[in-house]
């Protein structure tokens, strides 16, 4: 399985806030943003961070997607 955070962007698009805004909002490091940028795996700590940060649901800012769906894109 592969991760997408393209639900996390597009939430952040809506809210009019930027990925640097995000990390220091949700007190995560430049390495983590890197990780989500690259749709890499990321601890729950994180994505609980972010999502408090965004008052949300974990299932509203990542996707599990198939594997070979991923490398199809």
């Amino acid at each position: 399985m592969a991760i997408s955070y393209n639900k996390l962007w597009k939430i952040l698009i809506d809210k009019k806030m930027k990925k640097i805004e995000l990390m220091k909002a949700a007190n995560i490091g430049t390495t983590t943003l890197a990780k989500l940028s690259k749709d890499q795996q990321v601890s729950m700590e994180v994505l609980s961070k972010i999502c408090k940060v965004l008052d949300c649901n974990i299932g509203d800012i990542v996707d599990f997607i198939d594997a070979e769906e991923a490398n199809n894109d």
